[in-house]
């Protein structure tokens, strides 16, 4: 129970509440600071790094691919999808860190080849196979 301050004696000093503000707010920074150091440390990496990643996810989705070639009704279901998604993802990884420059290009003609169902093309195979040992280093 609070004191009423007309039932304080004339000689007694009022007790302040300066020092449980000042704890109050000191408390109150402290929290967010630490917050703050959680959020930031709980990213498993950055957006570029993440599209990179999922990229070479779904270029591995897409299974092996045949070496001739093929109509689109002898591929697996979704490799097409998930070969333009692997394209689509890594030149947004691209956009954000030029650093997988060589992955979008890679998977760029990966592409190409999948969509002409030219599965035999020595330049598609070879973007193919420069593709996957990229992503052996995401």
């Amino acid at each position: 129970m609070r004191p009423d301050p007309d039932d304080v004696a004339p000689d007694e000093p009022v007790t302040s509440r300066r020092p449980l503000v000042v704890a109050g707010v000191v408390g109150f920074l402290v929290g967010l600071l630490v917050m703050g150091l959680l959020w930031a440390g709980s990213g498993s990496g950055s957006g570029a790094t993440e599209d990179a990643r999922a990229a070479c996810g779904a270029l591995g989705r897409a299974g092996s691919l045949p070496s001739g070639y093929v109509s689109q009704a002898v591929l697996g279901p979704g490799v097409v999808q998930h070969i333009t998604a692997a394209r689509d993802l890594s030149a947004a990884a691209a956009a954000q860190n030029p650093a997988y420059q060589d992955l979008a290009d890679h998977l760029d003609g990966v592409s190409r080849m999948v969509i002409s169902l030219n599965f035999a093309d020595p330049a598609g195979r070879r973007h193919l196979t420069l593709a996957q040992q990229l992503c052996t280093h995401v």
